[in-house]
């Protein structure tokens, strides 16, 4: 029996999803051409720069493709980038039908994928097949086209009395292995890793994905928040800057000191001061959109208290995951999530819309949209 429009398109973002981690900041794709019923051919976008989902799927095909029918789970882009459009390969191979999920936001593309295959005779579906599996796979590539800026989660583990770390300071481990787990997947899944100064100071974190269910790891770029340059160049970090990329923001100027990190394999990001901080810290917003302008869509915000409550200020957070163990740790000088000011009164507090709640061993992970107020 004949497979649905639905079931050939949810085949196509199964495949894509094999490339996360791996495009950014381009989007998932996946695709699936279908000839007399049957699947002759299938691909994915599998790493930045390489062939698109479209093209990888042609070359796959094991018979000719000529009057087929390919589904895709994004427009089909019409402009040279890395690769050259592939609405040309698909007009060129003698495809007849076309499906998609869902549209490409890209100024570039936006609907002109659409016009040129019609222009060609080809059909193309009006109505969207599978359209919400196809939007979740691109939140991120989707918000990076649209807001310019890369999508930041805010990450904090902590215990049931909202703390994440005991008074002496200790916080290895609040959360269980099934957690932490969960944690180094999304740091292969986006671009970037980012703490303060503190945090390096304090745990020495080599801020790398070393998850156990992930055979091919794409390593993040690893962000220090660092106003004044106090990060110890014997850190791990440091240390480690020439295998992995490796950022330091700071509002530093001191030439000599500055070079002894870019000697060591550290990118420098000059970032001014924030004139609404009363410790004068470096210009969070500037930072993202900077990081932004380096082709990084998405930030994991995995810092301390103080950066915490500065990223969430800046309003440049898009998500919250907050990690609770089922765990009392008390202890009135103990730390809890997010510092700073906080807000004046409850109504002026940071909500979350559209939030899950998932079972992570003892552990149980809060995530959602953060509303803007």
């Amino acid at each position: 029996m004949a497979m649905t429009d639905e079931e050939y398109m949810l085949r196509a973002v199964e495949l894509a999803k094999k490339g996360t981690g791996w495009t950014n900041p381009n989007p998932l794709v996946g695709a699936v051409i279908v000839k007399g019923g049957r699947i002759i051919g299938e691909g994915y976008h599998k790493k930045y720069g390489g062939l698109h989902a479209e093209r990888e799927a042609l070359a796959s095909a094991n018979e000719d493709v000529s009057g087929a029918t390919i589904y895709v789970t994004l427009e089909p882009c019409c402009h040279y980038g890395k690769q050259p459009p592939c609405v040309n390969a698909i007009i060129e191979a003698g495809i007849k039908r076309v499906v998609i999920g869902s549209y490409d936001p890209n100024p570039l593309v936006a609907g002109k994928g659409v016009d040129i295959l019609r222009e060609h005779n080809i059909t193309v579906d009006d109505k969207l097949v599978c359209s919400e599996e196809c939007k979740s796979l691109n939140y991120v590539f989707f918000n990076y086209i649209k807001e310019k800026k890369p999508y930041v989660i805010l990450k904090y583990a902590q215990s049931l009395d909202g703390k994440i770390a005991t008074h002496t300071g200790l916080s290895q481990w609040i959360t269980g292995e099934t957690a932490r787990n969960k944690v180094h997947m999304d740091r292969h899944r986006y671009s970037a890793v980012m703490v303060g100064v503190e945090t390096v100071i304090k745990d020495n974190p080599m801020l790398t994905c070393r998850s156990k269910d992930i055979v091919n790891i794409n390593q993040p770029a690893r962000v220090i928040c660092d106003t004044n340059l106090r990060t110890p160049l014997d850190c791990n970090i440091v240390r480690s800057a020439k295998l992995y990329t490796t950022y330091i923001a700071t509002s530093c100027k001191d030439d000599d000191k500055c070079r002894k990190y870019t000697e060591a394999g550290c990118k420098l990001i000059y970032v001014n001061k924030n004139d609404n901080d009363n410790n004068s810290h470096i210009d969070i917003k500037e930072l993202i959109i900077k990081l932004g302008q380096l082709g990084i869509d998405s930030i994991v915000c995995e810092g301390g208290a103080t950066l915490n409550w500065s990223v969430l200020a800046s309003g440049m957070v898009d998500r919250i995951q907050a990690y609770i163990a089922p765990k009392v740790l008390g202890g009135v000088n103990a730390l809890s999530p997010v510092g700073g000011i906080g807000v004046d009164t409850p109504d002026k507090a940071y909500e979350l819309d559209d939030y899950t709640v998932t079972r992570l061993g003892k552990d149980i992970l809060i995530e959602g949209k953060v509303r803007c107020i």
